[in-house]
């Protein structure tokens, strides 16, 4: 039922927009609205054609790529097509009104067919998306952004004075359709030369084995202090059916090893101390923790924190940035560096430094994207190495952070 409501809905958008086409080509010579309705149909039933066989399993085997492209085609079409249609109905809403004018308080009538006006508004306006998400698809998904972000540290040790620090984010290998742009990300990290690499969570969108194409290819970053990981609320498989319960403790296990595999430190509600350039230094890492109700909360940054209290400067590794302002700035003020990622930064948005930083993240999430300070403690979003659903990104590009600390004194 649900599915065949959602077919009425997409139908009915498809009616409107195709409305709002023939407006625009009234004028137009036969032969030219052929041309343009023509492909709008095909490519419409295609679109359905797609939504069934999807439903009915006529795909199965197909190639992942294809899938991922298919959803995303389908999603941009009818995207923009629905900002058509909305105008569509106000176009409606317009003719109701005067017909209802027409018939109780005037004796002259008005014009009540389509507004021209209005329809080339509305296909002006689905243009945008359907241009803009197709560039973020075709152009932006591996088109890694490095940011450099000095940290000003008061009473930083000497020895930390220049550390530098690389952090990547939710790389969600499950959404990965090629590898070599992959390894050009890798070596854009390995060619900032960082002491400490950290990974703050979501290596993938489901289930573990969505990484074996790409375990070799990660196994390939460096860092002079080693590699520090955690997981993200989309590690742990709950967002996957799963046949029983221990096969979703098995995908955990395999994920786990996957970290050891790649060289990197997992860290599950505990810490590392480690003496870099003569001074401790505390890594600490909790499991998802998150302020929101729809995530499900294991980390346990007490835990997490025992042992670090002769640390000179502690970092946390947090997958979700709701978590600095629900503990750490209120419990935990001697953690001086907190890095999280999990936002993507929507995937969507515009950023022009000094000027204007907006996606609708920020209606989500007080802290999406960048570096934040609440007294002598900072946090770091990364905005994500990957893509989850939409397999783009529009003003907010793929991230790789390199974070230097720098002494306030």
């Amino acid at each position: 039922m649900r599915f065949f409501i959602l077919l009425i809905i997409l139908i009915a958008i498809d009616v409107y927009a195709f409305q709002a086409l023939r407006t625009i080509a009234t004028p137009w010579s036969k032969a030219v609205r052929i041309g343009i309705f023509t492909p709008f149909v095909f490519i419409s039933l295609l679109a359905y054609l797609y939504i069934v066989g999807g439903v009915q399993d006529w795909f199965e085997g197909w190639n992942k790529n294809a899938h991922i492209y298919g959803r995303a085609f389908v999603f941009i079409f009818f995207l923009s097509k629905l900002l058509v249609a909305v105008f569509m109905g106000l176009d409606d809403l317009r003719r109701l009104v005067l017909t209802a004018y027409n018939q109780f308080a005037s004796n002259q009538p008005y014009d009540l067919s389509r507004s021209r006006f209005l329809s080339q508004v509305g296909l002006m306006l689905g243009a945008v998306p359907l241009l803009s998400l197709t560039y973020g698809m075709i152009r932006n998904t591996y088109r890694y952004k490095v940011h450099k972000v000095p940290i000003r540290v008061r009473n930083l040790p000497t020895g930390l004075d220049g550390l530098r620090i690389v952090q990547i984010s939710d790389i969600h290998s499950g959404s990965f359709t090629f590898k070599e742009p992959i390894s050009n990300g890798i070596d854009m990290i390995n060619r900032l030369e960082p002491d400490l690499v950290f990974f703050t969570g979501d290596l993938v969108n489901s289930a573990a084995n969505e990484m074996d194409p790409y375990v070799d290819l990660f196994s390939q970053i460096r860092a002079k202090e080693g590699i520090y990981s955690v997981v993200g609320n989309h590690d742990y498989g709950d967002y996957h059916q799963w046949s029983s319960a221990q096969e979703k403790l098995d995908n955990f296990e395999k994920l786990k090893n996957i970290h050891r595999e790649m060289g990197w430190d997992l860290l599950l509600n505990e810490n590392r101390m480690r003496t870099i350039n003569g001074e401790q230094v505390a890594i600490i890492g909790v499991e998802n923790y998150s302020a929101l109700p729809r995530f499900h909360r294991y980390g346990d940054l007490s835990a997490a924190s025992q042992g670090t209290s002769d640390a000179v400067f502690k970092m946390l590794l947090s997958h979700d940035p709701s978590h600095w302002n629900a503990q750490v700035t209120t419990d935990f003020l001697d953690i001086q560096l907190t890095l999280s990622g999990h936002t993507h930064g929507f995937q969507f948005g515009i950023e022009i430094p000094g000027w204007i930083k907006w996606s609708p993240s920020k209606y989500v999430y007080k802290q999406w994207a960048g570096l934040y300070q609440e007294g002598d403690q900072h946090l770091y979003v990364n905005r994500g190495f990957g893509v989850l659903g939409y397999p783009g990104r529009v003003g907010i590009l793929p991230e790789i952070t390199l974070i230097e600390l720098k002494s306030l004194s």
